[in-house]
Parts: C-alpha cells; structure tokens; sequence
C-alpha cells in the first residue's frame, strides 16, 4: 500500500505558492444560422431604401435650384444641370426681401420656441411637485389638447387676433402657439422619473418652488428640454398655415410664407427660383436637425416613463 504524506511547513514559514489556474477553455464561435444572416440582410435593405427615399427628394431640390426650366421639364428626366450657376439664387433675391424675411424667421423661431419651453417647464414643475387640487384633472386637459387637432383652433385664433389688431404683427404670429401640450405631456412624464429627495432636501435647506426648478429639476432635465426645444424650432420655423392667415405684408412674413410670392416671376411658373428659395428654408433647420439628432432621441426617452 503507498501512503502519500503531506509536507507541513513550519510555523512561521510562507505558504508555497497555489499552483496557477488551469487555462480556461476558450469558448466556440456560435456560428449564426443562415436565417439571422438573411434577416440582417433585410433589414439593411429596408433601411437603404428608407434613405433613399428620404434623401433623392432633398438632392433633387439642391440640384433643381441650378438648373433652369428647360432642364427641370426635360424628359428624360436630367439629374445635373449643364452648369452650376447660382442664378435663381439671385433671382430669388431680387424678387422678396429674402434677408428680412429670413430674420423674422429666426427671431419669430427663437421667442416662439423659447417661450415654448419656458411655460412647458412652469405648467409641468406645477402638476407634479406643487401639491394643488385638481392637478390630475389639469394633466387630463393636456391629454385631451393633444388629441385636437390645430386647424380646429384656426377660427377662433384668427377672430381673437383680429379683435386685437394685431394682424400683420410679430405677436399676432406668435402667441397662438404658445401652449404646448406636447412640451408639458413630455416634461410631466421625465419630471416623474426625477429623485425626489433632492428636492425635498433642498426643501429643507430654504428653496423655494422657483430656484428648485431652475436650480435642480433643469439641470436633471437637460436631455428633455433640448428635444422639446428641437421639436419646437423646427415646428415654428416650417409654420406656414398661420403666418400665412394673419400677415400680407412682406416686411412681416416669414420664409415659409415667402415662397408664395415667388409662385409667378415672368408670368410663368419658375421652378428652378421656387427650388432655390426652397433651399434656402431647409438647410439650416436641417442642419441643426442632424447635429442635435441624439439630443432628440434622448430626450424623448427620457420623457418615456408611464405612471
């Protein structure tokens, strides 16, 4: 019979060294079944052919707006133009004060947007953390705005404005679109998800209901507040129906509206200047669509909280 002893170091003495864990197996590669290829294949596809079909319309204006109206009726159809000259770009200027129409646009934008965001804000700080009857009742009406359709409200906002005098006028254009339903719906919903021992320690600590919302909840809130303030600048700067209502005057109108002067120069209908004058209001909101894109998405989820 073999007897295996074990050494015992003496007292005092360092313990030997554990032997090194054995290599760990490395795992196999899954391979992926022929069906999760062909669904990622089509997947892909899909969204090719959602690019295309989003971006050939936005190509086709930057090219139409080089082009003269021989070549935009030509057939077949003549995607680039013989030459790039910036032609209708200056027709377009002669024909409509594009630069003062341009700055009504951003200023009527901003104050729209901004004033927007600012009652959003007050309206949903107030439902939530200010502890007032019939809050939930308040929140129900919201719903129910939302569910409204605008042109609804067009006759009774243009009658309002009218009485006031105010057509032709930057207020008239600005303050029927002030309430927003969907601004104060999204900020309710986030303002939910926000800790509530922050507030209830600043609180204690002698802050009032205004510096809490301007000293704790927006800047917790930060991802919110720039979706509704994308989702508004881009609402108010591509607003047609209602400036168009309530101004005549070009000295007032916004660019949108603008484009409605340019529908017969030369007593014929010049495409290629619309195209040009159509850029001209798209670029820039689309630019700053495509850099605050993530802003968007994570604001909105934020805002997704049910309850």
């Amino acid at each position: 019979m073999t007897v295996t002893t074990k050494t015992v170091p003496p007292a005092g003495a360092d313990p030997a060294p554990a032997d090194p864990p054995a290599p760990a197996a490395s795992p196999r590669r899954r391979r992926r079944r022929p069906g999760a290829i062909a669904l990622d294949a089509g997947l892909y596809v899909g969204l090719l052919l959602a690019v295309l079909v989003m971006s050939v319309p936005l190509i086709w204006m930057v090219l139409a707006g080089f082009k003269t109206n021989a070549e935009l009726v030509s057939l077949p159809l003549q995607w680039l133009p013989e030459q790039f000259m910036p032609d209708n770009y200056q027709r377009v200027a002669e024909a409509i004060p594009i630069g003062r129409m341009f700055l009504n646009s951003l200023g009527i934008t901003i104050v729209g947007a901004g004033l927007k965001v600012f009652l959003g804000l007050c309206c949903a700080y107030a439902v939530v953390f200010v502890d007032v009857p019939f809050r939930n009742a308040v929140f129900v009406l919201v719903i129910f705005a939302l569910l409204i359709p605008g042109q609804i409200t067009i006759i009774p906002n243009y009658t309002l404005i009218a009485s006031l005098d105010w057509l032709n006028s930057y207020q008239g254009i600005i303050l029927p679109g002030l309430a927003s339903a969907f601004g104060t719906f999204l900020f309710r919903q986030h303002f939910r998800s926000l800790p509530i021992s922050v507030l209830e320690a600043a609180e204690l600590d002698g802050a009032g209901h205004w510096r809490r919302l301007w000293r704790f909840v927006v800047p917790m809130s930060a991802p919110t507040i720039a979706a509704v303030s994308l989702v508004s600048l881009v609402t108010d700067w591509n607003e047609y129906l209602w400036p168009m209502l309530v101004t005549d005057n070009a000295r007032v109108m916004t660019l949108p509206v603008g484009l409605t002067l340019l529908q017969d120069i030369d007593g014929m209908q010049n495409w290629g200047v619309l195209m040009a004058a159509t850029v001209v209001v798209t670029v820039p909101m689309l630019v700053f669509f495509l850099i605050l894109q993530r802003r968007l998405v994570a604001g909105l989820t934020a805002g997704a909280v049910t309850g």
